[in-house]
């Protein structure tokens, strides 16, 4: 592939330079050439002026024959290849003398020579060439004056027919040989250096190639060699970048993987057992309802009435924790109290917390500020953490729950008088079915409450956190920001 890729970028910059010889050699040619024409003009303009200074051509405006003939002498004598043409006042040819006089004009535009004649640096002037129309010619011209009256002009072709043939024959030799020879040199050096330049970057590309193709394949360790800022290695090191988050992905997907199957398993387990034990009294009731005794009948709907609850708030647990963790609550958020919230919620424990003999120690600030939230959903967090902290509360234990507002929020915290909670296992305790190595052996439960206290403060932008140490009982925490005024968001001056 970077072979093939290799010959192609070679052969565009081939075709390049080509198409730079081409415009070279064109661009070189017209420019040698209009060189020559305004050296031959600014070395021999003058001989126009000179010739009329030297002879009259025109006497009484008719045509001088003698006159004629030492122009004809003199300038066959200073450059054979000139073309002399004596001129009226309006531009008409009256004679002229050029080789095999095949004059085809019969009339010069004045334009050009006036413009000659008036200019005193002799820049390029080109004019017509009376034998050939279809072009334009250096000349050399000057006026025929008689006591300051233009009588005529006297206008020289510089480069005649001849030698433009012979001075196009040489010049085209000698440019064709030179621009070919320095075409070809500069054709194979810069082909030679651009080929060595795209090696060195196709041999780049051929090792990036590599890595990704063992990345393809399954090596996920593959990574390129970044060494330098060049662009292929700036790609490469976005290649790098991009593995490493693909392998992030995988990592996570897998994660998500054993959570599904873990899943699953928990919710077969703890589905189970509630329906094992109703569909097992449910079963002794209808054979054994005639024998039993009204107090055993009662007792086993309790039993029974008991797993449907548990068995009601797993579903419903396995449906709020759906909701949260796909985005489809929406807190509705507004200023209360969350002193009065958390006795509200404690109150409902006191029948649970007598049957267990738990002491519940409140220290709730009377004067706490209001906060921003969405009540019923925090209420569901203090219950959650409340559940948590009875279930793993002995009998004769304590439960802490406290209230202290701080610069900007108001803290919650409930401490219980448990096993605790070892270091490794807390980073684990959040995750929907995870619960700590302590807890597996001695409590029974979904894993799903602290999830969805997490989950909700997630989105309330509020964060939970644990403190605990073997044996020494599990502190849960979090904070709310304060709901301030518009009194306190203005500022004072």
């Amino acid at each position: 592939m970077t072979n093939k890729l290799f010959w192609q970028i070679t052969g565009i910059l081939l075709g390049l330079l080509l198409l730079l010889g081409l415009a070279y050699t064109v661009i070189s040619a017209n420019t040698s050439h209009r060189y020559s024409q305004e050296m031959n003009q600014k070395l021999y303009g003058d001989i126009a002026a000179h010739t009329v200074q030297e002879v009259k051509p025109l006497i009484n405006g008719k045509v001088d024959t003698n006159a004629i003939q030492d122009i004809m002498h003199s300038m066959m004598v200073i450059n054979p290849s000139v073309e002399v043409y004596l001129l009226d006042t309006k531009g008409k040819i009256i004679t002229y003398v050029a080789p095999y006089k095949k004059v085809t004009l019969k009339e010069v535009d004045l334009k050009p020579i006036k413009s000659f004649i008036a200019q005193p640096n002799r820049e390029l002037v080109l004019g017509d060439d009376p034998r050939h129309p279809e072009n334009r010619n250096i000349f050399s011209a000057a006026a025929i004056e008689k006591n300051g009256i233009i009588e005529g002009y006297v206008y020289v072709i510089l480069a005649s027919e001849i030698q433009a043939d012979l001075t196009s024959a040489l010049k085209n030799s000698f440019m064709l040989r030179t621009g070919i020879w320095v075409f070809f040199t500069a054709l194979f050096l810069a082909l030679l250096i651009g080929a060595i330049a795209f090696w060195f970057i196709t041999r780049n590309l051929n090792q990036i190639i590599d890595v990704v193709q063992k990345f393809s394949d399954g090596d996920y360790k593959a990574r390129i060699n970044v060494k330098n800022r060049s662009d292929l290695n700036l790609m490469a090191s976005t290649f790098n970048e991009m593995a490493d988050k693909i392998v992030e992905n995988i990592e996570n997907l897998q994660s998500v993987e054993n959570l599904r199957k873990e899943l699953i398993a928990n919710v077969s387990h703890d589905l189970r057992t509630p329906l094992s034990i109703m569909k097992g009294y449910v079963e002794t009731l209808q054979l054994k309802g005639r024998t039993l005794s009204p107090d055993e009948k009662e007792k086993y709907l309790d039993i029974i009435l008991d797993s449907t609850g548990k068995l009601s708030s797993l579903v419903t647990q396995l449906f709020d924790y759906s909701k949260l963790e796909a985005n489809e609550v929406k807190p509705l958020k507004e200023p209360f109290s969350l002193n009065e919230l958390v006795q509200d919620t404690l109150q409902r424990y006191t029948m649970i917390l007598d049957e267990r003999n738990i002491t519940l120690k409140s220290h709730l600030e009377k004067h706490a500020p209001l906060v921003f939230g969405d009540v019923s959903l925090i209420e569901r967090v203090i219950s959650n953490l409340m559940d948590n902290a009875i279930k793993f509360t002995p009998k004769g234990g304590t439960i802490e729950v406290d209230i202290v507002p701080t610069n900007q929020n108001v803290l919650f915290k409930i401490k219980d008088s448990g096993p605790g909670i070892e270091k490794s296992e807390q980073k684990y305790i959040f995750e929907r079915f995870k619960q700590g190595q302590f807890n597996r052996h001695k409590k029974a439960g979904a894993g799903l409450g602290l999830a969805i206290a997490k989950k909700i403060l997630d989105i309330h932008a509020s964060h939970i956190k644990v403190e605990s140490q073997p044996n020494e009982g599990a502190s849960f925490i979090f904070s709310l920001p304060k709901h301030l005024t518009q009194n306190q968001l203005t500022p004072t001056i």
